[in-house]
């Protein structure tokens, strides 16, 4: 039965993924819209039991009634079939009705919901560009996508699980008080409308304060996580103090705005109570004032003060209730800071997958300078042939990073045009641009997940056999399968821990380096792929690596000069711009930057004016 409700929904079923509203109603309802049908079942249901639930308590009161006129002696016999049909509908009809309204609520409403809200929130995150994590706390972010799912999912239940039964419970109520005396039903009308008029004077306070609260959670989140993920940093430079106080400062702060949030809860139950005492005196004491002069029976008191204390009861459950939806509302408000941002590097519409023939890359009069006024590339115009590889050099800041990121199309250009095989980077999918171009960076940064998965992430399909012999060619193979974790797992099913801490800088790069051999990409960018390895591990990698290279189109990034020097061609970039290129031999004979590097590195590194600082853009 309970996989019957589970499943009348998928909350992982394809989407029109676009960017998410930036407001909170219509956000609600982009995850909602999905649900329209079993929305109007479950009122209904909802509709039924409040119903019945007054009624039984209307019911409870002729019984009194019926038990006050027969006596003792009459009443089995005048009312024992009716007793018993009540019976059997409260033994078996009202817990199926019950079990159904609660069944579409929890299993199909409360199970989904949550998980489609995380799930498309993350997907939407995932589609965003570098810079976007970039600028943000990778904590706060997880934070955003975990809570938005709890949020939307608790707030679109308590709606049909508080609000509307309780709105048609009181509805119920009135008519049952209506149908005995009117002055009864008149109380509890001028109370629903104090009622109200008091949820929305605190309500949105509280929406607000719960805003602010999620904002502080988020922020504490981002600054915890900040100084989890770079441990080996707060350690070497014994900052442990420093970052206990940048995180006590967000704490205080979260702490004070928990303390504000609480005083309106607070305010919140002493107004309720006021209210409660109100109702109470307000309906039982007319009640008998009504049996005393004749107009009402003793039952009918009775069924109205049953009623009254229900409500009496419900009160304080329907304020948490309201209060809760205007807290979620403050959590998703926060959380869509993040989720409404547009892609920022998005396919045109129809963008075909690149076909790489040939390999033959061109930029044309490029220009990036991350919106600022300097920095990055200015008009830079470059065509690398099929297969030709060339070295990229210059000094921090020249804009060899920004060349092959904008490559990668992790920003878009924003002047000027790359092509591969005379197609346009930005009109193709960029699913398909990335898969085939393998990109080795100086920081290779490794999944929480196991060797072989790492690996593998160069070519999911690949056998163990070719994970193997990808390892072998990039000189891990050897020290892989020496690995063991607490765990006890051993060599390729090791995990390497969060961006692989549990492994040495090689060694990492040397997976790194085994994931991309075993992408086979036609095109290969080299962002100082060996600059984490020792020099003998170095001079077996670059044998391997010139191994790789042939066939493909290559792009090395290296200061240390030794290791492009046997390139088709060197490309000298300088402040954002192409100063020189030719071969090793011919750009030492023309004695200018290149010749300059040369001569001035040690151990094989450009030498780096100490003045010249690293520009943000690189």
């Amino acid at each position: 039965m309970f996989r019957f409700f589970e499943n009348l929904v998928d909350p992982f079923a394809p989407f029109p993924e676009r960017t998410p509203p930036g407001r909170l109603w219509p956000f609600l309802w982009s995850h909602l819209r999905g649900y329209r049908k079993l929305l109007i079942v479950m009122a209904c249901t909802g509709l039924v039991v409040a119903f019945m639930e007054t009624g039984l308590i209307f019911y409870s009161g002729r019984i009194f009634d019926l038990m006050t006129d027969a006596g003792p002696d009459a009443f089995w016999s005048l009312h024992g079939l009716e007793v018993l049909v009540a019976t059997l509908f409260i033994l078996f009809l009202r817990p199926i009705l019950h079990t159904l309204n609660m069944a579409l609520l929890n299993q199909t409403l409360a199970g989904n919901l949550q998980a489609e809200a995380r799930w498309r929130a993350h997907k939407h995150l995932l589609g965003q560009s570098v810079s976007f994590f970039q600028n943000d706390f990778a904590g706060r972010l997880a934070n955003r996508v975990m809570q938005i799912g709890p949020a939307v999912e608790d707030a679109s239940f308590m709606a049909m699980e508080g609000i509307w039964y309780a709105t048609a419970y009181v509805l119920g109520a009135l008519m049952i008080l209506s149908g005995i005396d009117w002055r009864l039903a008149l109380p509890l009308a001028v109370w629903v409308v104090l009622y109200i008029g008091f949820v929305r004077r605190v309500a949105p306070r509280v929406g607000e304060a719960s805003e602010r609260l999620s904002r502080g959670r988020s922020a504490v989140t981002g600054r915890v996580v900040d100084a989890y993920t770079n441990m080996d940093t707060v350690k070497l430079f014994a900052h442990g103090a420093r970052e206990e106080a940048y995180a006590l400062s967000a704490m205080k702060r979260l702490r004070l705005r928990f303390l504000r949030f609480m005083r309106l809860m607070t305010t919140m139950s002493l107004g309720l109570q006021l209210l409660n005492g109100l109702l109470i005196v307000g309906v039982v004491g007319p009640g008998i004032w009504l049996w005393h002069a004749g107009t009402v029976t003793v039952g009918d008191v009775a069924a109205a003060s049953a009623l009254t204390l229900r409500l009496n009861g419900m009160t304080g459950w329907i304020m948490w209730v309201t209060i809760r939806l205007f807290e979620h509302a403050g959590v998703i408000r926060e959380s869509l800071d993040s989720l409404k941002q547009p892609h920022g590097v998005v396919d045109a519409p129809g963008a075909p997958e690149l076909a790489v023939p040939r390999g033959e890359i061109r930029f044309d009069a490029v220009s990036h300078h991350y919106g600022k006024a300097r920095g990055g590339l200015d008009r830079v115009s470059l065509t690398i042939a099929p297969g030709e590889k060339i070295g990229l050099v210059g000094r921090s800041g020249a804009g060899k990073s920004t060349l092959v990121n904008l490559l990668m199309r992790f920003h878009d250009v924003e002047g000027g045009r790359i092509e591969i095989d005379g197609q346009a980077i930005d009109g193709v999918t960029q699913d398909s641009l990335r898969r085939r171009i393998g990109m080795v960076t100086q920081d290779s940064s490794l999944l929480h997940r196991s060797v072989r998965e790492n690996i593998l992430y160069g070519r999911p399909g690949a056998s163990m056999e070719e994970v193997i012999a990808a390892a072998k060619r990039a000189e891990a193979h050897g020290f892989i399968t020496t690995l063991r974790d607490r765990q006890g797992r051993s060599g390729y099913d090791v995990q390497v821990g969060e961006r692989g801490v549990k492994l040495s800088g090689g060694q990492r790069q040397r997976i790194a380096l085994a994931r991309v051999i075993l992408k086979d990409a036609p095109v290969l960018v080299l962002d100082e792929a060996t600059s984490a390895l020792d020099s003998e591990v170095e001079a077996a990698i670059q044998d391997t690596l010139y191994r790789v290279m042939q066939g493909k189109t290559v792009i090395a990034i290296a200061h240390r000069l030794s290791t492009i020097a046997q390139m088709d061609r060197i490309v000298v970039m300088d402040g954002g711009h192409i100063a020189e290129q030719g071969s090793h031999a011919e750009l030492l004979a023309r004695g200018g930057l290149y010749a300059g590097f040369w001569a001035r590195q040690s151990g094989g590194f450009i030498g780096l004016d100490p003045a010249e600082g690293v520009d943000a853009a690189e």
